[in-house]
C-alpha cells in the first residue's frame, strides 16, 4: 500500500513556480499567496532579503495550513549591495536594464518549507548572470515586448531575455523563480518525494 503523501499548500500565486513544480512531478494540493509587505529593510542586502520573505510567507500559510507542507520562494535580482525592484512599469524595466547591461549581477533564490510537524527548513540559491552589452534598440524592443513588467530585475531569462544572457553559474531554474535542486530536497526532509508524488 502507496504511503500517503502529506499535501503540499504553495504559497504562491506565481504560474512561473507552478510550473517549475509540474516539470519535476509536483502539484500542489492548494495555492494560498501570502500577502504580506516586501518592503527591504533599511540597509538589507539581496541574500538577506530574499530569505527573509520566503521564511515569512512559509510561516503566514503555515498558520493556516494545519496539516500541511507548505513551499514559499522568494525571487530577488542583486547589483553588488543593490537590490533591483520587481518592475512595475517600462520604466521600471528601463532603469534595470540600463544597470545590468554590460555586468554581471546575481539572482537570489530565498526557499522555505515548513512541515506537517511545523519544522522550518531554509535554502539560500546563489546564481551569477552576466549580461551582454545592451544597446537602445534592444532595450526599447524588449520594452515593446513587455514581458519584463512584473519581473525581479525587469526581465525574464525563460523568454526574450535569454537573449541578453552571456553566460550563467548556477541553477538556471533559480533565475525563472524556483531552484528545482534545492527545493526538490527540502521537499523530500518534509515527507513529499518528487519521484513519488506524480
Amino acid at each position: 500500500m502507496p504511503r500517503q503523501l502529506p499535501p503540499l499548500v504553495l504559497a504562491s500565486s506565481s504560474p512561473r513556480r507552478r510550473e517549475l513544480l509540474a516539470q519535476i512531478g509536483v502539484t500542489p494540493a492548494g495555492i494560498d499567496p501570502a500577502d504580506i509587505d516586501e518592503s527591504p529593510l533599511v540597509d538589507e542586502l539581496p541574500a538577506h532579503h530574499a530569505l527573509r520573505l520566503a521564511k515569512a510567507k512559509a510561516e503566514v500559510v503555515a498558520a493556516r495550513s494545519a496539516g500541511s507542507v507548505v513551499l514559499a520562494a522568494d525571487t530577488v535580482v542583486g547589483c553588488g549591495r543593490r537590490i533591483l525592484p520587481k518592475a512595475e512599469s517600462a520604466d521600471d524595466v528601463r532603469r534595470c536594464l540600463d544597470l545590468l547591461s554590460g555586468r554581471r549581477h546575481r539572482v537570489y533564490g530565498g526557499l522555505c518549507v515548513i512541515d506537517a510537524a511545523g519544522k522550518v527548513r531554509t535554502r539560500l540559491v546563489q546564481t551569477a548572470v552576466l549580461f551582454k552589452k545592451l544597446s537602445r534598440a534592444e532595450i526599447d524592443a524588449y520594452l515593446a515586448c513587455g514581458e519584463g513588467v512584473g519581473k525581479a530585475g525587469g526581465y525574464a531569462i525563460q523568454g526574450r531575455a535569454a537573449l541578453f544572457a552571456r553566460g550563467l553559474v548556477g541553477s538556471h531554474s533559480n533565475v525563472v523563480g524556483l531552484s528545482l535542486f534545492e527545493t526538490a530536497a527540502l521537499l523530500r526532509a518534509a515527507g513529499i518525494d518528487p519521484l513519488l508524488a506524480a
